[in-house]
């Protein structure tokens, strides 16, 4: 990522994604290498490298987020991947819908979504 000032923590607000790859993201005028998550509070670093590492726990400031958040959008990746039905559940039981696909699909319905004034949130795995 190349650009901007360099990222590496949290940033209040609601910004879309202006590019992603290289194995990050840019956003707000930074670049951060490595996993996000864009919040209704703000975006910040996701220490989460695959979806393997994608839990209840790393996913916990998604659930506190909850009653502001109707869609959580779940970039895996390069590829697209099942969640376990565990997890699924634990959205329903949030009131957060949840769609997954690629990181690259993910970033770009959040920015259409977010520029709708949508109650929406993204988990975006890094890509290459």
């Amino acid at each position: 990522m190349s650009g901007g000032r360099i990222y590496d923590g949290f940033v209040p607000g609601r910004y879309p994604i202006d590019a992603y790859g290289n194995g990050g993201f840019r956003f707000a005028d930074m670049s951060h290498r490595g996993s996000i998550l864009a919040l209704p509070s703000g975006i910040m670093a996701w220490r989460v490298a695959s979806l393997a590492d994608v839990t209840e726990e790393s996913l916990g400031p998604v659930f506190a987020e909850a009653a502001e958040i109707d869609l959580l959008l779940l970039g895996t990746g390069v590829d697209v991947a099942a969640i376990s039905e565990r997890l699924r559940l634990r959205f329903r039981e949030a009131r957060i819908g949840l769609d997954v696909m690629q990181s690259g699909a993910a970033a770009r319905t959040y920015n259409i979504l977010l520029a709708e004034n949508r109650k929406v949130a993204a988990a975006l795995i890094a890509v290459p």
